[in-house]
């Protein structure tokens, strides 16, 4: 579905990714973690096509992204960041807001805006304004704007991290029922480990911009994984008595 070879992205004479060989397959759910300023949401920025890399190449669907079907392909994508960064209007109209700039209009776009409004338990929101929604209301106007789209890759980066743990925990047990009946690939972006059996059971980790680990999460967390990078990374949470030292 995506790949990054040899991938470079450099920022004021500063290296922030170095991605030899990445490979994301259709249907794959892949969480990302990794230590503040690893580099896990410019990974994400590059793979959702948001950010150009320095040097190296990206491809979607084994073709190589370009400056001329970039946009094309982004099209096919779909983001939810930590903020919801909803427009001063109703939420059916953030919710419709992506389909406009696809051309999808009428009753098309009226029936997928109910649908998704209804899966994400909203509909009685439906005129109400940004202003007045709770936070965890206005990540689910997020989530439904970003499935509205019916997108082949959903990219969510730390989408949960600002919300109570109640409102957290609900959002993830209905995402993660949602993911795995549309199957829709996705790559999901946290600092929680807890976060993540919710969504999938696979991992990637991310240190000094370099990925250091891609596999199961089962095997992270029962050690099995001897990368000096993610002991790091797990020492606090074995100090914690968290998962097991």
């Amino acid at each position: 579905m995506l790949a990054l070879k040899d991938v470079v992205l450099v920022k004021d004479n500063k290296t922030i990714l170095q991605i030899d060989d990445f490979h994301l397959e259709r249907g794959e759910r892949l969480a990302v973690i990794g230590p503040n300023g690893a580099g896990k949401s410019t990974f994400l920025k590059v793979l959702a096509l948001l950010e150009p890399p320095t040097s190296g190449e990206v491809f979607f669907r084994g073709e190589k992204v370009t400056g001329k079907n970039s946009l094309d392909f982004r099209r096919r994508m779909a983001v939810v960041f930590q903020e919801p960064l909803l427009l001063n209007t109703t939420v059916f109209n953030n919710v419709a807001q992506g389909m406009y700039f696809r051309g999808i209009t009428g009753a098309q776009r009226q029936r997928r805006v109910d649908y998704w409004l209804e899966r994400f338990g909203i509909t009685a929101l439906r005129h109400r304004k940004p202003l007045h929604l709770s936070g965890g209301e206005a990540q689910r106007v997020s989530l439904a704007r970003a499935f509205v789209l019916e997108p082949e890759v959903v990219f969510l980066d730390e989408p949960f991290s600002a919300l109570d743990f109640s409102t957290r925990l609900e959002l993830l047990e209905e995402l993660g029922a949602l993911l795995a009946n549309t199957g829709v690939t996705t790559v999901f972006v946290t600092h929680d480990f807890n976060e993540i059996p919710y969504l999938t059971d696979k991992v990637a980790v991310i240190d000094q911009g370099n990925m250091v680990y891609k596999g199961g999460l089962k095997e992270l967390l029962a050690g099995e994984v001897t990368v000096p990078a993610v002991q790091r990374l797990l020492e606090p949470f074995k100090r914690s008595g968290l998962i097991p030292g």
